[in-house]
């Protein structure tokens, strides 16, 4: 592979990370602050949202190695 086709990899990887971050910490607080019945119906909301963002990541890693690095070309 070329070193220019890691580049493409960082950027989708990064921007997960720190949503998925983002993610823990601010539900993480809610969690901590709210009662418990509110505990168990917003742990649903931020893991769907992970596994979502890990969705899209991964959707985003398999069209950077098929060699369509841009979108808009589709469009």
């Amino acid at each position: 592979m070329k070193k220019g086709k890691h580049k493409g990899y960082a950027a989708p990887i990064i921007i997960t990370v720190i949503f998925l971050l983002y993610f823990a910490v601010y539900f993480g607080v809610l969690i901590a602050i709210l009662p418990s019945v509110w505990k168990y119906v917003l742990l649903i909301l931020p893991i769907a949202c992970a596994g979502v963002l890990i969705y899209v990541c991964i959707d985003r890693i398999k069209e950077i190695r098929s060699g369509e690095e841009d979108d808009l070309s589709q469009y």
